[in-house]
């Protein structure tokens, strides 16, 4: 989701958020005359005001599914994030949530995706795992407190990590874009990111960047991640409709995702053969 965005879904619901309360169980209260849906108003390539996010498009194809209107409440992802949206009763469905988090109600996934990392074609890299001798002593794009930020440390390359803030306010600042961008200009060597956001922002640099979803990665650290609807704890009915939806729309869905550049995975963690 993820500033939160831009650092990553995951990296978001693991660090940010995970210290909050789930949210209480109850009946019901989705409204059934629109799509509710709780988003960042500033966080490409997930959401935006304008509707230019990814998961702007898939609240748009599954609001048609259902036969109502997207409304949408806005709010920066941040720390709060699900208990003044979600929580609140403000809206019915984020969408897009880790298998990880226990603040929500999680549907079946649908994406698998990786942090990638990525670096210029010219620069005469081919790693494929950050543990790779090729990096050493490499000026190394990460956001502070994400997986790949741990592994980087594991493997001791903290002296040439170039660190970006996990949490922003994203009206202002981009740091995943911020991050691939100095990639692309030179200031750093290469950068790790969070897939989606790898994959988007180096697209708008042309061929000039090469991005490596790091599925070859070994180590503790996990760097994959399944990434679901969130809907509130004892909507049940509500999430069953969601996944009939999810189901349905699943070949559009991965097409509007590798039009976004997101690294996907399939069940067994590789590429996926569309990729």
């Amino acid at each position: 989701m993820g500033a939160a965005r831009a650092a990553g879904i995951a990296a978001v619901l693991g660090v940010v958020l995970a210290a909050l309360p789930a949210l209480a169980a109850g009946p019901s209260v989705r409204d059934t005359t629109a799509l509710r849906v709780c988003a960042d108003p500033s966080s490409l390539p997930f959401s935006n005001t304008a509707g230019e996010g990814f998961e702007n498009k898939l609240a748009e194809m599954v609001a048609a599914e259902l036969g109502v209107p997207v409304r949408y409440t806005w709010y920066p992802q941040s720390v709060g994030f699900v208990r003044n949206t979600l929580g609140a009763l403000r809206c019915d469905v984020i969408m897009g949530m880790t298998t990880a988090s226990e603040l929500v109600q999680n549907t079946n996934p649908y994406y698998h995706s990786v942090y990638a990392l990525v670096y210029r074609r010219e620069s005469g890299l081919s790693a494929r795992t950050l543990g790779d001798p090729q990096l050493d002593g490499k000026r190394i794009g990460v956001i502070a407190g994400t997986p790949p930020a741990s592994q980087l440390a594991a493997l001791g390359r903290l002296a040439s990590l170039q660190p970006y803030h996990l949490v922003v306010d994203t009206r202002a600042e981009s740091p995943g874009q911020q991050m691939i961008d100095d990639v692309a200009q030179g200031k750093t060597d290469a950068a790790v990111a969070w897939g989606p956001v790898a994959g988007y922002f180096a697209k708008r640099h042309g061929d000039a960047l090469t991005v490596v979803p790091l599925t070859a990665e070994t180590g503790g650290t996990r760097l994959d991640f399944r990434v679901t609807l969130g809907v509130r704890n004892g909507d049940d009915e509500w999430k069953k409709t969601l996944n009939t939806v999810l189901a349905k729309l699943q070949p559009r869905i991965d097409a509007l995702l590798t039009e976004y550049g997101v690294p996907l995975l399939d069940e067994a963690a590789e590429l996926s053969h569309t990729q």
